[in-house]
């Protein structure tokens, strides 16, 4: 009956112990093993006692003593000399925990999201225990080579892994995103172009050709990477981008006006002050008093109109996306940023008009794929939430696993079949 519910194949239960549960166990033999190097028939040179953490039983944390068969050659001039049994379904070697409970806690931090410390303290083991086994069984999960299928649209984007020293250096990295199916493919080291094209020139040339759409936010590295390793592919600019990086630059102008009309940053009686929050809101989003108050406090706080040169200017690539015809989506982008590059405008326009013109067919493509970086920020979010409750990570293999068992999709379903 004890062997029933220990439940493991080929195993005999020599004793059990209480507080804490303890399960005495042994493999049972038909015949003693035969040495790797000569074949001969190993003799049993002593045993040893490896304790290892297993699943709850009853509500009591248990724990698995395996009582491991030391084996040694009998002839003198074999150069195996001694080795340990070993046995994958009871723990596989070097691993502390039995192999149910690691693939257990495995799901649990990986699909679920828990942390290792919680997981621990579950099953009364020690930290590096628990994170030992999700590395080992969730390193073979998330490399399994059918998790990554086809893709026609990839996205890139950066995320700040950890901060560092003294001085509390960021260290960066890149997700790699399947922004049509929603999916963390990979995550690499730093936020240049050198790690995601290196990824890429893993890849087989024939999966690459498959993609049509790359999406960006205007980064240097990353449109490098695409006209590199991807050259056949239409760039995107996500539109939130964007219309942000335009509120960035009205925000930069009502500070500059702000501290050129008053010397100083703006205090709660100032008209700018008082209308920053007005001047990042759609205009169809305010009513008939906003908007009056907006134009009185504009008419008070920007003698010279450049504030509201930029708010215009704000609307104007807003309205950019209010259509949906590729072939006027162009000309508009470059009439726009013309309009944006005049020398009567303010340096905050100007500067975003030289932007617009350097990724105008980027911007313009969204009118014909209008495929967004939607899911790839999502699957930032996704990576951020772990490194949360795990406040914080240093080592960028954990980093990369858990983040990958969290939002890369693998199949759960091969877990029970994995041997790390």
């Amino acid at each position: 009956m004890l062997e029933r519910l220990v439940g493991l194949p080929r195993v005999r239960v020599l004793a059990v112990e209480e507080d804490p549960l303890a399960v005495h166990v042994e493999t049972r033999l038909e015949m003693p093993e035969a040495c790797m190097e000569c074949g001969s028939r190993a003799r049993v040179k002593d045993r040893d006692r490896v304790p290892l953490t297993d699943l709850p039983c009853f509500g009591r944390r248990a724990v698995l003593v395996w009582h491991k068969r030391r084996w040694r050659c009998p002839e003198p001039l074999c150069p195996a000399t001694t080795w340990t049994e070993t046995c994958a379904a009871i723990a596989s070697p070097r691993l502390k925990l039995t192999d149910r409970a690691g693939r257990w806690v495995t799901f649990q931090v990986g699909c679920h999201g828990r942390t290792v410390a919680e997981v621990a303290a579950d099953l009364g083991a020690d930290w590096h225990t628990v994170n030992d086994a999700v590395i080992a069984y969730g390193e073979k999960l998330v490399e399994d080579p059918d998790r990554i299928g086809i893709v026609t649209a990839l996205g890139l984007d950066e995320t700040l892994f950890a901060k560092r020293g003294k001085w509390r250096t960021k260290q960066w990295s890149t997700s790699i995103v399947d922004v049509a199916a929603g999916q963390l493919l990979d995550v690499v080291q730093g936020r240049d172009a050198a790690p995601a094209a290196r990824w890429l020139a893993d890849r087989d040339p024939a999966w690459r050709a498959q993609i049509r759409w790359a999406t960006l936010d205007m980064s240097g590295p990353y449109r490098k990477v695409f006209d590199t390793m991807l050259p056949h592919a239409t760039q995107i600019v996500d539109p939130f981008h964007l219309v942000r990086l335009s509120g960035q630059k009205l925000d930069e102008a009502r500070r500059r006006v702000q501290n050129e009309t008053l010397g100083h940053r703006g205090h709660k009686a100032d008209p700018l002050y008082r209308a920053r929050k007005l001047l990042v809101l759609a205009q169809e989003r305010l009513d008939e008093h906003s908007q009056g108050k907006l134009t009185g406090l504009l008419k008070a706080g920007d003698p010279k109109g450049e504030v509201t040169t930029a708010w215009h200017a704000k609307e104007a690539v807003r309205e950019l996306y209010s259509h949906r015809d590729p072939e006027l989506a162009l000309e508009w982008v470059d009439q726009l940023s013309a309009d944006m590059r005049d020398r009567g405008c303010p340096p905050e326009v100007r500067q975003l008009g030289r932007t617009m013109q350097r990724w105008r067919t980027q911007i313009a493509a969204w009118h014909q794929a209008q495929v967004t970086n939607g899911p790839t920020e999502t699957m930032n979010g996704l990576a951020k939430r772990i490194k949360r409750i795990a406040f914080g990570m240093t080592n960028f293999r954990n980093w990369r696993i858990r983040v990958l068992l969290y939002a890369g999709k693998p199949n759960w379903s091969l877990l029970p079949t994995i041997t790390p």
